[in-house]
């Protein structure tokens, strides 16, 4: 799957605000492909300004998770886990050194360009602000697993909010 290099600053500058919000209506992303599934439940990664929107187009069942700062009204604190019927969430937020935060970006540009089920959106001023995303059929359902790194410019290094949910109809 492709990565893709944004010409738009990101919306989302910092992952301490970001929200979890489910099955609202999909915002346009900036960078999308769709997965096929053999049973037919496609799933979209979308790209937004630095955090994501995937959703499963299951007409029996339709499914989305949105991870942004955009939707304060609806959305809640993105927490370290949460579930709902035939979804869970985990995520994870930790802070690193240059080195390490530089490792991770390359690793996730590289699995981007090279590897199937891969989605990410770069965005200017630093090569590694960069989201993320992979997913993968998992049974009936889905299996994903999201990236999104904020680079910390005036002490090096950076944070880096992975999530991994799994939906199943």
């Amino acid at each position: 799957m492709p990565l893709h290099q944004l010409r738009v600053v990101p919306a989302d500058v910092s992952g301490a605000g970001l929200r979890l919000t489910l099955n609202a209506p999909a915002p346009a992303p900036l960078a999308a492909c769709t997965l096929p599934h053999p049973d037919g439940a496609d799933l979209v990664l979308g790209v937004l300004g630095a955090s994501h929107v995937i959703s499963v187009t299951d007409p029996a069942r339709p499914f989305s998770e949105q991870v942004s700062c955009t939707l304060h009204a609806t959305g809640t604190a993105l927490p370290g886990s949460a579930e709902a019927p035939g979804y869970r969430l985990r995520s994870d937020t930790r802070t690193h050194g240059e080195t390490a935060f530089r490792g991770i970006a390359a690793d996730l540009r590289h699995r981007c360009e090279q590897e199937t089920g891969w989605l990410g959106g770069s965005f200017p001023g630093d090569e590694a602000a960069l989201t993320a995303l992979w997913a993968v059929p998992d049974g009936p359902g889905w299996h994903w697993q999201t990236w999104h790194l904020y680079p910390d410019g005036d002490n090096g290094g950076g944070t880096v909010v992975h999530t991994e949910s799994r939906w199943r109809p």
